[in-house]
């Protein structure tokens, strides 16, 4: 792998449910072909020029070096930290990535900085010997691996994932998944309630629509299928005793 430095790790998100983020790797190996946005945005300041090497993960080298420094400094600030936004902290198939995220969490951790994961990896077992305030999530759109292969190439299985959540819920974890982007029935036909169904044990659930799509702004019905996706994930939820979220802009 390639080595990068930064000057900063830790820092404030605009995403609508988060606090703090870091992202120790530029590019991400799972490329996702939905458009991703963080590609688009790394690709449209210059940070990476094409797909190919995206799909090239650089490891920021001194990323621990930093957390030592920042977490000195905005510890009082921190409420969560979430890994990560911008690329994956357990890709799938870089084991340097695995130990950095690991050792990240922990040295979080230790300064009693909770954590918030998202993956389309593995979770490794071994988060259940971390934090009990963390919280472990997927990314899961469907569960179809014929649509997985084309649309998140690198990614690891979708049953694979959800094993791994279920076995750090069966911990004691609070566990969650992200259902975003969701694809119009245009990209792919599939039954959202059996998906909702493999994932009913979760504490959390975040549903989102499709952006940055042509062929999906073009299905001529979009608009009313993400409203009646989204009332049906807050029922489901509701019924479930589930913390539900629906992103901005996904209902119309």
């Amino acid at each position: 792998m390639e080595y990068i430095t930064r000057k900063t790790m830790l820092y404030k998100t605009g995403v609508e449910y988060g606090d703090y983020t870091m992202n120790h790797v530029l590019g991400c190996s799972h490329g996702c072909k939905y458009p991703c946005y963080a590609f688009l945005i790394k690709k449209r300041f210059g940070q990476v020029h094409s797909y190919e090497e995206w799909c090239e993960p650089k490891i920021v080298a001194n990323t621990l070096e930093l957390l030592d420094k920042e977490i000195l400094r905005l510890k009082k600030k921190i409420k969560s930290v979430q890994l990560c936004f911008a690329t994956d902290p357990f890709m799938y198939g870089f084991g340097e990535v695995v130990d950095l995220s690991m050792a990240a969490i922990k040295k979080l951790n230790d300064a009693d900085i909770r954590c918030i994961v998202l993956t389309k990896g593995i979770l490794p077992a071994d988060l259940s010997e971390l934090s009990r305030a963390n919280e472990y999530g997927i990314s899961l759109i469907s569960l179809d691996e014929k649509y997985r292969e084309r649309i998140e190439p690198g990614a690891a299985s979708y049953g694979k994932r959800i094993a791994a959540l279920k076995a750090l819920h069966d911990a004691g974890y609070k566990t969650w998944v992200s259902m975003e982007p969701y694809p119009a029935p245009n990209q792919i036909e599939q039954n959202l309630a059996t998906i909702l169904e493999a994932i009913a044990f979760v504490d959390k659930i975040i549903f989102g629509r499709t952006n940055y799509s042509k062929k999906v702004s073009s299905y001529v019905g979009h608009k009313n299928f993400y409203n009646d996706c989204a009332a049906q994930v807050i029922d489901f939820c509701n019924e479930h005793n589930i913390a539900c979220h629906i992103k901005n802009g996904t209902v119309t």
